[in-house]
């Protein structure tokens, strides 16, 4: 069992508690419907210039004009099939000889088929990464029926390694929820570990497919030797749509083709002509640019509010959970905590929106894969349109007040997240 930092047991698959107000997804999407009455709101007053996306996605859907009447689901891939090959093979380090791409509905389905034909029932599966898993690794390992034992680091894996049986596959992840990332070296030894144990590697790459090599001259994930490689077209130098772009070799690639369009979760052909796109404008030089400017707006939150309030990573500036709540307690003058750290996150996400029409990644991932706020790869001209990094470290220390506010009525968070809507029952 593991804690918050308050004492608040951690969900089952989660590395958060999650409360009474948010107990499950299905609360997650009844709040999501008051931040689009939001997002509703101010396109309204005034378009989008007055709204804000600081969660690092892009999950648009970009094509030339000559390829709307091609948008069907024959035509497309008839003629962009072999392009995305290309692009894939390339985008992910595998090569034509021995490798095949696919697209699925999303990194998660990826990973979810992945698992299903990869893994058998009885399996034990050890999952690796700088942090934790992502929820749906564990996720897909419970539907395949394996048994997930995840570890954090190259050592704690090697002994998870010796100590178990059984181990038919790896789930690596090179950047965790947390956007801690594994050393080069540390991705090669766990990759000879893992072959030398005998046990199939999937790679849950969904943005390390690009910071490794792009800010880090790390190896792209198939060229590490991996069965299977999965990264989200969503984030990080590439602008949508928000799919799986999944690359192995033949054989397995082949399976999980077959099972993607048997449990209906393969990508609709006709978005090829936009995933080409996508893939076509990709340049490792962009995700270095949002990483400087993130960087630019960690600089300003550290003078304004203190580093101890902030925890950085090589790539992000993240409040955690935890330390919203302290904060918000602290300038409610409250002793006790009268709710739970992401419901905190939750209200201070809402916050951000509500007053200053800043969309963060809290709304797009659902259920989030953490319980921090997190600003990451932030566009420059976005930034810059929102009126630069002070203003947007005054919206966030705002915020932080307005959330302190809302901490002093029994039902001001409820209000707040479900605006006049009942939360939903437990």
């Amino acid at each position: 069992m593991a804690f918050d930092r308050f004492g608040n047991e951690h969900a089952p698959g989660f590395a958060y508690a999650r409360g009474g107000l948010l107990p499950d997804t299905a609360s997650d999407l009844e709040k999501l419907k008051t931040a689009w009455a939001h997002v509703r709101k101010r396109h309204q007053a005034s378009g989008l210039d007055d709204l804000h996306l600081m969660g690092g996605l892009e999950r648009g859907f970009h094509i030339d004009p000559e390829d709307l009447e091609i948008l069907e689901d024959e035509l497309a891939p008839a003629l962009y099939h072999d392009e995305l090959v290309q692009l894939g093979l390339e985008h992910l380090g595998g090569n034509a000889e021995a490798h095949d791409v696919m697209l699925l509905n999303r990194q998660t389905a990826a990973l979810l088929v992945a698992a299903d034909v990869m893994i058998d029932e009885g399996d034990t599966v050890i999952g690796v990464s700088p942090r934790y898993s992502h929820p749906c690794v564990h996720r897909a390992v419970a539907h395949a029926r394996g048994r997930l034992v995840d570890t954090t680091g190259v050592e704690e894996f090697r002994a998870a390694l010796e100590q178990e049986s059984n181990v038919s596959t790896v789930f690596l992840t090179r950047l965790s929820v947390s956007y801690e990332i594994l050393s080069e070296q540390d991705l090669q030894e766990i990759v000879r570990l893992s072959k030398a144990a005998g046990a199939r590697i999937i790679v849950d790459d969904a943005g390390g497919a690009r910071v490794g090599p792009a800010v880090f001259g790390q190896s792209k994930p198939i060229a590490l030797g991996v069965d299977v490689a999965a990264t989200g077209l969503d984030k990080y130098g590439t602008v949508g749509p928000r799919l799986g772009l999944l690359c192995g070799t033949k054989e397995v690639v082949g399976k999980i083709r077959a099972r993607a369009f048997e449990m209906g979760i393969e990508a609709r052909p006709f978005l090829m002509p936009a995933v080409v796109q996508s893939l076509r404008q990709y340049r490792p030089e962009r995700v270095r640019e949002l990483v400087a400017s993130t960087k630019t707006v960690a600089e300003v939150l550290q003078q304004r509010l203190g580093p101890e309030r902030l925890f950085e990573t090589p790539v992000t500036v993240q409040f955690r959970a935890e330390d919203i709540l302290e904060i918000a307690m602290e300038r409610a003058g409250i002793a006790d905590p009268p709710i739970l750290p992401y419901e905190a996150t939750a209200g201070f996400a809402m916050l951000l929106l509500r007053d200053h029409g800043i969309l963060t990644v809290h709304f797009a991932a659902l259920p989030p894969g953490t319980s921090a706020l997190m600003l990451k790869f932030i566009p420059p001209e976005t930034l810059a349109r929102f009126g630069g990094a002070e203003r947007l470290a005054e919206a966030i220390d705002g915020s932080l007040s307005q959330l302190a506010e809302t901490l002093k009525s029994p039902e001001g968070l409820k209000a707040l997240l479900f605006a006049s809507q009942p939360a939903p029952s437990s």
